[in-house]
């Protein structure tokens, strides 16, 4: 048995990686060159965000912020989407990463499959497949040569796309070659996938201000809104020629509201990675994760996931970890450590993990340790919710592990250990 995975035999060195190292040899030697393999400009990060990073470090923000982006940070994004591009985002679709490269990574990772296909036009950044391969799909290369203007035309879409086609990754204006879609050439992609339901988009908008001459950029959840609902809008700061920010930069995704999945994921206060929450300790409800469907149709997927030291408090301080509404949830091998529903005073604090109601709550092989809340240490269940539980491990959490409304234990528990356990099944 070998000790590197399998998934890394399925990728190559980053080119980019190579031509930045080659290019930093040759004028260690001397030679005078000119890299083109980076997205950097070749001047420094402008002054006033100097100055702003350093008045943050005075102001002491050096400590764990949101997941998944500071509010006020949030906001901007929202007016931004709103002020440029025409779209209508709320703060809880919008999550911020530490580059572009790692939101494109955690949406793939968390919605594709082995077997799946991912439809890549050609030219296309050099990370593009790699990451398609390392989730285990497969990356369909669409080559559009110059005769096509590099650019993907809707009779090539509509023959690349099978039944296996999870996603669409359309890059504008591109890297390498700088081909940008006019409005009308979005619409005539848009329409293409429009009649492939089963086909999402996934927008990469990184370069949208580096248009020139009198182009007008457009995204195509702006041209079609009916693909609101099935587009990933990518966009950032990291290569942006106005902001020039190496470093300080993020990623920005942001999608409808509906089904969410999150897998090997931590949401927690003191960790950063791939997840959703929801308005926190602010709103009081769903210190970590708010999910909410009030048609009752969408589904709430958490798996192999770590859900920590978050808290709901205030008025309704429900749901410590995760606060659901609607839907059904589906929770398997994931860790809930000290979480907390309380509002100072635990004069609620329905939930410490988990507070849900009128939906469908099921969980397994999952460990909830350590969380607290007055009504419900662990669970939370209003009269309208049913809750199914198989296999879970209990221990130290403060107060009664599962309370619904009238106060009584899960109807359809099994081996549903009470509070304290000492013994129970271990999660795998």
């Amino acid at each position: 048995m070998g000790f590197f995975a399998d998934s890394l035999n399925r990728i190559q060195p980053s080119a980019t990686i190579a031509v930045s190292t080659k290019a930093r040899q040759l004028k260690a030697q001397g030679r005078d060159i000119i890299s083109l393999s980076a997205g950097e400009p070749d001047f420094d990060t402008p002054q006033n965000i100097k100055d702003a990073a350093k008045r943050a470090l005075d102001e002491g923000k050096t400590k764990y912020t949101d997941v998944d982006g500071i509010p006020e940070l949030k906001a901007a994004i929202v007016a931004k989407f709103k002020r440029e591009n025409g779209l209508d985002y709320k703060p809880s679709q919008i999550s911020v990463g530490t580059g572009g490269k790692q939101v494109l990574f955690n949406a793939l990772m968390a919605t594709v499959n082995p077997g799946d296909e991912v439809i890549i036009p050609a030219p296309y950044w050099v990370s593009y497949p790699d990451i398609v391969l390392l989730t285990g799909a497969t990356p369909v290369i669409v080559p559009c040569g110059i005769d096509a203007g590099f650019k993907l035309s809707p009779a090539a879409l509509d023959a690349a796309i099978t039944p296996k086609t999870k996603w669409l990754i359309l890059n504008s204006p591109s890297n390498p070659s700088g081909a940008a879609y006019s409005r009308a050439e979005l619409k005539a992609v848009t329409d293409v996938l429009m009649k492939h339901k089963h086909v999402w988009l996934l927008t990469d908008d990184m370069y949208e201000h580096l248009v020139y001459d009198d182009f007008k950029f457009s995204t195509p959840a702006e041209v079609e809104p009916s693909l609101y609902e099935r587009t990933l809008t990518l966009n950032g700061v990291t290569v942006d020629g106005n902001t020039a920010t190496q470093g300080p930069g993020g990623g920005i995704a942001s999608g409808a509201r509906g089904n969410l999945t999150i897998i090997n994921s931590t949401i927690s206060n003191n960790t950063a990675s791939s997840s959703a929450p929801g308005p926190g300790a602010s709103a009081g409800t769903g210190g970590g994760i708010d999910f909410r469907d009030q048609g009752g149709t969408n589904t709430l997927n958490i798996t192999n996931s770590t859900i920590s030291g978050n808290r709901a408090a205030w008025t309704n301080d429900a749901g410590g970890g995760l606060f659901i509404s609607g839907g059904t949830a589906t929770i398997q091998r994931t860790h809930f450590v000290s979480n907390m529903a309380s509002n100072g005073a635990f004069s609620t604090g329905l939930g410490g993990a988990i507070a849900h109601g009128n939906g469908t709550l099921n969980v397994s092989f999952s460990r909830f340790i350590g969380n607290a809340g007055t009504n419900g240490a662990a669970i939370w269940q209003s009269g309208g919710g049913t809750t199914t539980a198989n296999d879970n491990w209990w221990g130290a959490n403060g107060g009664p592990v599962f309370m619904d409304l009238a106060g009584t234990p899960a109807p359809t528990a099994t081996r549903w250990p009470p509070s304290p356990a000492t013994t129970g099944s271990a999660m795998p």
